[in-house]
Parts: structure tokens; sequence; C-alpha cells
């Protein structure tokens, strides 16, 4: 599946290059130039504005391993991760729009109104919004797979602060932040619905974004082929270079028990250390709080008995319960896969097709769902009705790039009962659906409960392919969303908000929360 969901989207390119060559050649021009550098510069400023925070950050955090609210603070970094591209944006205009709650403020601050974020400067608020905390749980990972030894021999010899820095913390930091650099990078790279919502236009524009305007706006197939090509190519480089360094694509962040640490912050250290935590949770806090309160104030009780709001909800928890079916079904299988050409392999290198069902899914990474889409649409445009397809399209490419998640969390419990189990049903003769249904159920059901609730979660709140095949006849939340934030129904776009952050974060939590479980 994986390879015909990415085939087919190379055979609408590449026969759609083939069809009209000069069309697409002569789409690479000053204004595609241009494209490919503010995708570059954004993304640069954006890993510049949210990496070097998160190593001070994350080092504060590490001074201090033990303080009221620190679990708090941790739990808090992981919400902008659950949280939907759109609802973010919606909350961060909601702060920092020209309407926003601070606009008052900060007009009388520059002297004149406030022009809002719109713009470079709202994508690089938005990304750090997102980046800064995933990177700071990243950073702390780093720090925290520090020996315990090595803080004890700091002590005794004497260190300061600025020696712990430097001989014990930068040296897992640095080994950490080329791989968490290109990892926030890349995500920047491949921005799709921040750059849509916050861009303001054709001088903030990125290649993703370029694309969807080229074929819902524009009709430009042509030109379409050209920047999917050179967004495809831009990705391939990017992750070839993260994988030369180690990154984790899919961003995992869990945090292990912080070591225990002999030094103690002097009083000054400790006040610094304050002030930058209190600013980041602030940072962090604000968007969500301006969500919570917008939506408040929006007509809530009209938007829940209104038709378009209960179709687009009903549309939107169907997709994302087909997607998430598919992501686990595809995600076992191919556990399945890999575990029985490993068992049957006597010895010896791996076969060709044994790696690819065990790093396969992961590749999926390397295409972003808008360069899927992008193909798919060009390929069936001749064929049928583009929007008829909206709901398989949403259902397959959703449920295909939630896998390298879902993997994630099934990958260690289905080894551990599989290897535990294995000579059992082997000697009763138990396979396919009685072996899971009697025997491998009690051990993978919390596992695969969290592993669809995460997944169901990523689609529940996703655009990409919904923007582009997405019609009156098929509507979700996000994409409803979208419409009422065109047509400035900013209370209508607020309430909306929350209620797909309710959705979203109650599904992540309850993803958690079988996982913690689990453990």
């Amino acid at each position: 599946m994986l390879a015909v969901l990415i085939g087919g989207a190379f055979v609408g390119l590449i026969a759609e290059g083939a069809r009209n060559p000069q069309a697409a050649w002569a789409a690479f021009d000053f204004y595609l130039l241009r494209i490919i550098r503010f995708t570059l510069l954004q993304a640069l400023l954006s890993t510049v504005l949210a990496v070097l925070p998160a190593l001070v950050v994350a080092r504060a955090l590490s001074r201090h391993p033990v303080f009221p609210g620190r679990q708090l603070i941790l739990q808090l970094f992981a919400v902008p991760l659950a949280l939907p591209a759109i609802v973010a944006a919606l909350g961060l205009l909601a702060l920092l729009g020209r309407a926003g709650f601070l606009a008052t403020p900060l007009g009388a601050l520059i002297g004149e109104p406030w022009p809002g974020i719109y713009g470079l400067s709202g994508i690089l608020v938005a990304h750090v919004f997102f980046n800064l905390p995933m990177a700071t749980r990243l950073f702390l990972e780093a720090l925290q797979t520090i020996p315990t030894d090595q803080h004890r021999l700091g002590v005794q010899l004497g260190f300061s602060a600025s020696n712990t820095f430097r001989f014990i913390e930068w040296p897992a930091l640095r080994k950490a932040l080329p791989s968490v650099a290109g990892l926030v990078f890349m995500l920047c790279v491949t921005s799709f619905t921040l750059v849509l919502t916050l861009g303001g236009g054709p001088r903030a524009t990125t290649l993703e974004v370029a694309i969807y305007q080229a074929l819902r706006f524009d009709f430009d197939p042509a030109r379409a082929v050209a920047l999917t090509l050179v967004q495809l190519a831009l990705t391939v480089v990017i992750l070839a270079v993260l994988s030369r360094l180690g990154a984790d694509t899919a961003g995992d962040a869990n945090l292990s028990v912080a070591p225990r640490r002999f030094d103690r912050p002097n009083a000054r250290e400790r006040m610094i250390n304050v002030a930058l935590l209190v600013v980041t949770v602030v940072f962090v806090v604000s968007p969500l709080a301006a969500i919570v309160f917008a939506g408040l104030f929006a007509d809530l009780q009209r938007l829940a008995f209104e038709t378009s709001v209960r179709s687009a909800t009903v549309t939107s928890l169907w997709l994302a319960f087909a997607a998430a079916t598919v992501a686990i079904a595809l995600s076992f299988a191919l556990l399945r896969t890999r575990h029985l050409l490993q068992s049957r392999r006597p010895g010896g290198r791996p076969s060709l097709f044994e790696r690819l069902t065990d790093r396969g899914a992961g590749y999926v990474l390397v295409v972003p769902p808008i360069v899927i889409g992008a193909g798919w649409f060009i390929l069936l445009r001749t064929m049928t009705d583009l929007f008829a397809l909206a709901p398989i399209m949403a259902i397959t490419v959703n449920g295909v790039m939630a896998m390298p998640f879902a993997l994630r969390l099934l990958r260690p419990a289905h080894d551990d009962a599989a290897t535990r189990h294995d000579r059992l049903c082997a000697s009763l003769g138990l396979t396919g659906w009685n072996r899971l249904r009697l025997i491998d159920w009690p051990s993978l059901r919390r596992p695969l409960t969290s592993a669809f609730a995460f997944a169901m979660a990523l689609s529940l709140g996703d655009l990409g392919v919904i923007a582009l095949f997405g019609s009156d006849a098929v509507k979700t939340l996000p994409y409803l969303l979208l419409e009422r934030m065109g047509s400035y129904r900013t209370a209508d776009a607020a309430g909306l908000g929350l209620f797909l952050a309710a959705l979203t974060l109650a599904l992540m939590l309850l993803s958690d929360r079988l996982g913690r479980s689990r453990r």
C-alpha cells in the first residue's frame, strides 16, 4: 500500500511532466526561486529561534531536577505537539492579531495601530511555539543521559556552574544539537497549515502552500509539478542529512527519570533559571489561553446545533476513525511480517524485503502529505470527480502518515508478546485470528488502543490532504475552521478551534494514559 500510495503520486507527476515538458520547465522561474529562498529562510530563522532558547531552558530544567510544578511544565510542553496546527494559528491570531487580546497594549507600545503577525513574523512565532517545547524535551532527554558519576565528580572537583556546563553538560548537548536542529528545520520546511493561515500573501509563501495554490486557485498543473519536484528533492536532501546525523524524524520526546544531581545552583542562578522558565511557560500558555478565552466568547450553543458544524464533526470523526484503523491494520501487518521473516531466517544478514518491513514505514516521511495529494490530484483530475475521492484520499494518506508513530507504540509490546508466546502457540497450533484473540490480545490491548487514539488524533487535526480534495460535500472541522477564518467569521472560528482542540487533546491524553499504564 505504501508503494501504491507514493508510486501513484510519482506517476501523476511524471505523466504531467511528460505531457507538457515545456510548461513544466518554464515554471522554473524567478518566482520559484523566490519561494525556495523564503522556504529555506523561514525554516532557518525558525530553527535558530527555537533551538537556541531550548538549549537554555533544557539546562535550567536539568539544573533543577526536583521542584514543585516541574512535571506539570513538562506535560505543558507536550501540549503543542498534540495541538492541530490550524488551532494553534487561531490562538496566535486571537492573541497577537490586529484585533487580538494584546493588540491595544502593543499598539500603544509602538505608537501606532498594531499590524498583527501576518507574514514572516507570524510564521516564526508559530514555528517557535510548536518547536521550542519539543526541542527543550529532546535536549533535556540528552542531558538526562549524562551518568550520575560525572555530576558527583564535578562536585568533588569544585566545578562552578560554567565549568559544569563546559565539561559535563555541553558535550551531551553538542552531540544532540545537529539532530534536534535538523529535525526542527525539516518540520519548518514542510510546514503547510501554519504558513497557509499566517503567511499573509505571495511574499510569505513556502513550497507546500504554493503547490496548494497552483492546484486549487490557479489550476496550473505544470507549475504544481515543478513545485512538487523541488519540494520532494529538498525534503530528500534534508532527511538524508538527518539520517547521517542520527536524527529521529518521528520526534519522540518521552522523558526518562531525571538523574540524581549533587551540585546546587546558587541564588543568582536560581533566579535566572526561574525567570527563564516563567517566560517560556507564559509563551507556551498564552496562545492556549487565547484559544480557550476566544472560544468561550463564541456562541457555542448556536455552533453546536448548526448543521454544517455537526456534519463536519461527524465527517472528521469517521474519517479519523477510518484512518486510525488503516494505520493500526497496516502497522500490525508490517510487524507480523517482519517477525515471521526474522524467525524463519537461519542467520546472516536480513533480506531486502525484511529490511523494508523493518524500516519501510519510515520512508513515507520523506514525502510530505501535500506532495502525495498533489501527485494524485494531477493523476486523477482527468479520470474521475476529484472531490468525490476526498474521503478515500484523506483516510489513506492520514492512515499511512500515522504509521511511523503507531509502530513506535506497538513494536515493543508486539515483539515482547511474540517472544513469550511463539512456542506456546506453535505447540497448540494457534495461528491468525485465534492466536490474536486468545493469546496476544491481553498484552497488546493497551498499546493497540493507545496507538489507535494517537493515530486518530493526528488524523483529526490534519488539513493537508483535505485542503486539496475538500469541497462543500466533504468538510472536516479543520476545513470548516479555515473557511470561517477566510470569511472573517472569527468568533465562529474560535469556537470551532476550541472544540477541535478539546477533541484532539482528549485523544492524546487517552493515548498517553494508556501508554503509561502499560509501562
